[in-house]
């Protein structure tokens, strides 16, 4: 079980490549485990709610969830 300040660590890392690059945040996770070497399992583990949220609006921007969740359209 990761502690929550690997868990911030992580997700300062995922922020800033989405914020340095222009993958959003399920392509800045990937990168992050081919730079690190990390398993995407390992990672899936290290996600926290406020990240939770981004990539299930990335993937929902992506059509790539079968129930679509209520959005406001901003």
């Amino acid at each position: 079980m990761p502690t929550k300040d690997e868990m911030s660590k992580f997700a300062k890392s995922i922020e800033g490549l989405v914020a340095n690059t222009d993958l959003n945040y399920i392509e800045a996770i990937v990168q992050y485990c081919k730079d690190t070497g990390l398993e995407i399992e390992v990672a899936a583990t290290l996600v926290n709610s406020n990240l939770k949220s981004k990539l299930t609006a990335d993937a929902m921007d992506l059509n790539l969830l079968k129930e679509k969740c209520s959005r406001l359209p901003i």
